[in-house]
């Protein structure tokens, strides 16, 4: 088939776009015919994927977003391709990949009455309703099941338009045989000593992946045990202003941004804990790929994967609403627990046995299967 891939944005650290990858990948490894279009790509160039580079007009995001829909909507209509599939909201899409959360539902949840006026918020709304509207066609991959229910709730979607896949966790982030030797290795070439602890934050979006919440928590900590404690920061974002925070909170030299890092799985070894306090997460990967690595996990019930930890017993998920000082004592509590070990073996024992991978060729049987059903209909 000769398929379109519709994304704004790709770069290679955030979760969206490594599962399009993976799935745009598959589909080529079994000879279709990939086009991505997109506004910005970042990073090494696919040799076999043909890459449209659009540049819309308008100065907003949320203005360019509707452009770039109308610009693609236009090459579509020349390519004529068996099926488009889009990793954003927009129109025209066969299928959509839902890697977000329910616009409208955190609007109604965050924000009041007069943000519903602007511009903004009408056209995100548009480009969401042009997906998850009733009566539309595309096809939805949800990898979440709390997606169905506010998007059917604020949309009456039809249920036959979802499809559920499995979280799709790589296997490479299972700890190896050697997991211990690389731990030595990484908490050596940073000078960490046994007596250290070591957090670790990763995600592309810090405000939303709750940094602030994660470096109040360790300018918290009683000294002595903050004076051994490090929080690592892996993700591509801007620092500024998290950077400022933990100097106003004396914690500057302890806390430590690397930006976008291929070897996640090494730093998921060496650490003790991985903090992931975020405001709103649709589903939460690196939960899932600290347990699978033996990394004990701090989180909140915000995020879509969030149970998986509960489930497995390889750490604490805190209730929602969020209050900082439970964040701050349940931190301490972990750091000094002498659960850690067993939270450790829970998490290599549910790697063995749970149903937590395979996402990107079960999300290539789906692109094909209503594939088929489109070209022959």
């Amino acid at each position: 088939m000769k398929l379109a891939f519709c994304l704004f944005r790709y770069f290679p650290y955030g979760g969206l776009q490594r599962d399009f990858l993976r799935i745009a990948k598959v589909c080529q490894q079994r000879g279709h015919e990939v086009h991505v279009y997109t506004m910005c790509w970042e990073g090494e160039n696919e040799p076999l994927f043909r890459v449209q580079i659009i540049q819309p007009g308008g100065w907003q995001n949320h203005t360019r977003n509707a452009s770039f829909a109308e610009v693609v909507r236009a090459h579509l209509n020349i390519e004529h391709y068996d099926l488009v599939i889009g990793f954003n909201k927009m129109p025209y899409l066969d299928m959509y990949y839902a890697a977000d959360v329910c616009y409208q539902s955190r609007v109604q949840d965050k924000r009041g009455i007069l943000y519903r006026l602007l511009p903004r918020y009408r056209q995100l709304l548009r480009l969401e309703k042009s997906v998850f509207g009733r009566g539309n066609k595309t096809e939805i991959i949800l990898i979440s099941p709390l997606q169905q229910q506010e998007f059917t709730h604020y949309y009456q979607t039809e249920a036959a338009r979802f499809h559920l896949l499995p979280p799709g966790i790589a296997r490479d982030r299972i700890a190896p045989e050697n997991a211990l030797e690389i731990r030595e290795q990484v908490r050596n070439a940073y000078k960490l000593t046994a007596d250290d602890r070591l957090l670790l934050l990763v995600g592309s979006g810090f405000k939303t992946k709750g940094l602030d919440r994660a470096i109040r928590g360790l300018a918290c900590l009683p000294d002595a045990l903050k004076a051994h404690t490090q929080l690592f920061v892996i993700g591509q974002d801007d620092a500024t202003l998290f950077k400022r925070l933990a100097v106003r909170l004396n914690i500057a030299k302890q806390v430590h941004f690397f930006g976008g890092r291929d070897n996640v799985r090494d730093f998921l070894l060496a650490a003790d804990l991985l903090l992931h306090p975020a405001y709103h997460e649709n589903t939460g990967t690196i939960l899932l790929e600290a347990v699978v690595s033996g990394l004990p996990v701090l989180t909140v019930d915000t995020c879509g994967y969030s149970h998986y930890v509960s489930e497995a017993n390889v750490g604490v998920v805190l209730r929602s609403p969020f209050q900082q000082d439970e964040f701050n004592t349940t931190l301490q509590k972990m750091l000094l627990s002498s659960n850690r070990p067993q939270w450790r073996l829970n998490g290599l024992t549910f790697a063995k046995t749970a149903d937590i991978y395979g996402l990107p060729e079960k999300a290539v049987d789906l692109i094909e299967r209503i594939g088929q059903k489109r070209v022959f209909a």
